[in-house]
């Protein structure tokens, strides 16, 4: 939002009352120098002697403040020459300003924010103070009961100049003064960006750049912010292949991973299949002192850890069977206990 006020000489109203007169820097200024103030401050200039610069969509912050009870109205002037209308507004409560204290839009608490837009260039920030509420009806009306903030009719500079002489001028001289604040919109300046294609020798490989997924490989991929970046190429049954890779403004990087197949080593089997035949059936088996089975048809089969063994075995009218074996395979161990 922003907005600027002038008024043509040949609008100027003199006789009996001194007329509102045009200033390079405030616009409108009233001539009788009447003891009411006001100040009107851009958040980035507090002293209200620069020129801040806000990029578009930066967040702004108008501060008024007056050395009487007043009510403050606040128009923004655009490069373009068109006017927006700060207070009064629906949102904020009221334009009444007491004196000696500042009022700020938004201000804290507010619901809304005062968001920079453009079009580029110079504003003027226009701060009108007056002991008694004006008529603004010849400036601005809320077109909807759903508007916000007034639609301003005056469709230039010179326009809105020659509106605000017509408001002020039926009240008495001595009660209305203005004050005006500058601030520029800057274009925000286009962020150069390069490309990265990366290529791969196997199907269902992902890029991961500095962290973030990219996605597939034989992409190219845009819009990616220059500098040097860690890089992770990875694809089902392969080792990842990582490197780094610089992205330059206005080109492409061609990263080419080729990928070596796994040789993968079976796993080295952590149980065996010993089995026991004996000529003895229902004879009790135990490993290690836990009972593990017991013959059926001759024979049982045990899966044990690698490594060393106690097997027994015991059948009643016969002796018991005790030995170690040392397990590092498959293997058959036979046992005929004797009476």
């Amino acid at each position: 939002m922003k907005k600027l006020l002038m008024i043509p000489a040949a609008l100027l109203l003199s006789t009996a009352a001194a007329a509102p007169k045009l200033s390079a820097q405030s616009i409108i200024v009233n001539p009788t120098s009447p003891d009411l103030s006001v100040s009107v401050r851009i958040d980035k200039d507090p002293s209200g002697n620069q020129n801040p610069a806000y990029k578009v969509g930066e967040k702004a912050v108008i501060n008024a403040t007056a050395n009487r009870d007043s009510y403050v109205y606040l128009f923004n002037v655009n490069p373009d020459g068109s006017v927006d209308q700060i207070l009064p507004n629906r949102l904020s409560d009221g334009n009444f300003v007491k004196a000696n204290t500042t009022r700020s839009f938004p201000a804290p608490g507010d619901n809304f924010t005062f968001d920079i837009a453009g079009p580029i260039g110079q504003n003027k920030v226009l701060a009108l103070a007056s002991l008694t509420q004006l008529n603004l009806g010849q400036i601005s009306t809320f077109k909807t009961a759903q508007d916000q903030f007034a639609t301003v009719s005056a469709k230039n500079q010179a326009g809105l100049a020659q509106a605000l002489s017509i408001v002020v001028t039926p009240i008495p001289q001595n009660s209305w003064v203005s004050d005006t604040a500058f601030y520029t919109v800057a274009g925000v300046t286009p962020i150069s960006t390069g490309s990265l294609f990366v290529g791969t020798n196997v199907n269902n490989a992902t890029v991961t750049l500095n962290g973030q997924q990219l996605g597939g490989a034989n992409v190219t991929y845009n819009n990616l912010r220059p500098g040097s970046y860690p890089i992770r190429v990875q694809a089902p049954g392969y080792n990842d292949i990582s490197t780094t890779v610089t992205i330059r403004a206005g080109g492409t990087t061609n990263l080419n991973a080729e990928f070596a197949a796994v040789v993968v080593t079976p796993p080295t089997p952590s149980t065996f299949t010993v089995t026991i035949n004996s000529n003895v059936n229902n004879a009790r088996v135990f490993v290690d002192g836990q009972e593990a089975g017991t013959i059926r048809n001759g024979t049982l089969n045990l899966q044990v850890g690698r490594g060393a063994h106690e097997i027994v075995m015991i059948v009643p009218g016969y002796r018991t069977f005790l030995s170690t074996y040392d397990v590092t395979k498959n293997g058959q161990i036979t046992i005929n206990p004797v009476r």
